[in-house]
């Protein structure tokens, strides 16, 4: 089996503003207990910048960017001595992978990132991820390593995404608040109601929370992922889930596993979206069609030629993902128009589909 670990600074810290040595100490055991019984493991970690805070002497914050990329650039080196150490002790051989969102945008980033990923694998290396924060801007960013971690499981074509973190799962309502709050033990589908369960953001010390596991939960999913949000915590928390006991919130992955080029589409960041007619939609959803300019309502957001979209139906919904063969502001002026006026309307003609069906992901 092949499985994408997902670590949380609230995990990694123990609660605390310091890396927690014997939490890492331990959750390294489990790793190498995986390799050990032939398990593939990838590991996505946080903590860079608390790591750097602490190796700096807990100097006072001011939370800009610029500070945020030097403490990430100093604890990365940190982070990775910390992790290469604990390895050393089991016998596990580590090798650090940086991205940013431009290696799931391009695809020949993409296919150089899997590559790397498949040959630590098969020398039974382990792979640790993290976003390369200490260059990474707002344009260039994942956002947060819930969100990384799903698109590194769609990139390695996991067979399990298990997210550990500072809460038991997901539950019926934020325990926080509400005390009567249960845990869901298993999510069939994300929809709006499971949406609503997810609460605030998480502790100081990271930039998740609740709703960014659902939003990895989503991601990874739609390509036949399942996903497992546990506490870190708990007791062998980690061979727990791949083993398949009942552990934290486990999502069901949802069809079959989608082929390579599907899931790098999935694995891309939406640059913007489509907003489609209710014939559209339709032709999309029932017929397997390609997207015409005719079927186009509406455009949002700057995207150029080959960039992922979101496709939505009249109700607002996302039913799609796909590459688009027009640029933002060229789609705007083709909008609504059958195929044959497009040349006329632009001076040239990329071909009559907006996104091609070979180029789209049905949701």
């Amino acid at each position: 089996m092949r499985v994408v670990l997902k670590l949380g600074t609230s995990v990694l810290t123990g609660g605390s503003d310091r890396l927690c040595r014997p939490r890492m100490v331990d959750l390294m055991r489990q790793m190498a207990a995986l390799q050990g019984a032939g398990h593939q493991v990838i590991l996505v970690t946080s903590a860079a910048v608390l790591a750097g805070w602490e190796a700096l002497g807990f100097p006072p914050r001011t939370r800009t960017v610029a500070e945020k990329q030097l403490l990430a650039a100093v604890g990365q080196g940190v982070l990775m001595q910390t992790y290469g150490a604990l390895a050393e002790i089991y016998g596990v051989k580590v090798a650090q992978v940086l991205l940013t969102a431009g290696d799931f945008r391009d695809r020949t980033r993409y296919l150089n990132a899997r590559t790397t990923l498949d040959g630590c694998l098969a020398r039974r290396i382990l792979p640790i991820i993290n976003e390369n924060d200490a260059v990474a801007t707002s344009q260039l960013k994942v956002g947060d390593n819930d969100t990384l971690s799903a698109f590194v499981a769609n990139l390695a074509e996991a067979d399990l995404l298990v997210i550990l973190t500072d809460a038991p799962g997901l539950y019926t309502a934020d325990p926080r608040t509400h005390p009567e709050a249960v845990l869901i033990p298993l999510v069939e589908r994300i929809d709006a109601g499971i949406w609503e369960k997810a609460g605030g953001a998480g502790s100081h010390r990271g930039t998740g929370g609740m709703h960014t596991k659902i939003q990895a939960a989503e991601i990874a999913t739609r390509a036949g992922t399942p996903v497992i949000v546990a506490p870190g915590d708990a007791e062998n928390a980690l061979l727990r889930a791949v083993s398949g006991e009942a552990i934290g919130t486990r999502f069901v992955g949802h069809g079959s596993r989608l082929e390579a080029r599907k899931r790098w589409i999935l694995a891309e960041i939406a640059s913007g979206q489509i907003e489609l007619d209710a014939g559209a939609a339709k032709a999309l959803r029932e017929r397997g069609s390609s997207l015409l300019a005719v079927g186009v309502r509406s455009v949002v957001g700057e995207f150029e030629r080959g960039h992922t979209v979101r496709l939505l139906s009249p109700s607002g919904e996302e039913m799609a993902r796909g590459l688009t063969r027009y640029r933002s502001g060229d789609l705007r002026r083709v909008a609504g128009l059958r195929s044959s006026a497009i040349e006329a309307a632009l001076g040239f003609s990329d071909g009559p589909e907006v996104v091609h069906r070979d180029d789209l992901v049905l949701l």
